[in-house]
């Protein structure tokens, strides 16, 4: 009777210990995640939504995540105990600046620097592929209508054309101690590090990525 009574007693102190150590556990784990890709730790927050009876048994679980998990948001948290695995929901939340409209931005039209402004919230709220860096939007294409206060995200705009179908191009091809330009005619529209197809003199037909001087770079 003695052995179960302690026993229990076991079990209940390392559910405290657990519930104790577990969440700051998973702070440490993702902000070493987070702060490898150069965002600001003070601004995580993890909540844990799985049931406390679902947690790893061990004291020192080790966490891992599928190589293509988001940063925040809703996420599955695989926490290893020797061979026993076990999954956690987690909510990551975090907080920061992103890329709004300060004014009514017309479908077609080219979006300048006075067209946006930063916002400050939470960015695991945000539409998926919200923009944090204006750069990335002045200059750039609205595929649509675009209302004031809205989240700019990739898939509202696009990079101006640099290259255009049927304009004369240079095609430089280089490998290892060589480098050679040869002249043709691109056959579709393509941005800056997009890949265009161009025809060449013969009626080769070769493909490469577009440069910022708008050549296009062929590497062997």
């Amino acid at each position: 009777m003695r052995s179960g009574y302690w026993l229990t007693g076991l079990l209940l102190l390392t559910g405290v210990s657990q519930a104790e150590t577990l969440p700051i556990q998973l702070q440490q784990y993702f902000s070493t995640r987070y702060a490898q890709s150069g965002g600001d730790t003070h601004s995580l927050k993890i909540k844990i939504k799985t049931p406390q009876n679902l947690w790893p048994l061990c004291t020192q679980p080790v966490f891992s995540l599928p190589g293509n998990s988001r940063m925040w948001g809703l996420l599955s948290v695989a926490a290893s105990c020797d061979n026993n695995r076990r999954y956690l929901q987690v909510e990551v939340q975090v907080s920061g600046s992103y890329v709004v409209a300060t004014r009514q931005i017309a479908r077609g039209s080219t979006i300048s620097a006075a067209d946006l402004r930063m916002e400050n919230g939470r960015l695991d709220l945000l539409p998926a592929r919200t923009l944090f860096d204006s750069h990335q939007v002045v200059n750039a294409i609205a595929l649509r209508d675009i209302i004031p206060d809205q989240p700019v995200t990739e898939m509202m705009m696009r990079q101006p054309w640099l290259v255009k179908s049927g304009q004369p191009v240079t095609v430089v091809t280089s490998g290892p101690g060589f480098s050679v330009r040869s002249e043709g005619r691109a056959m579709n529209n393509a941005a800056v590090a997009q890949t265009a197809r161009v025809r060449m003199g013969s009626g080769q037909i070769v493909s490469g990525k577009v440069s910022a001087e708008g050549n296009i770079l062929i590497s062997l």
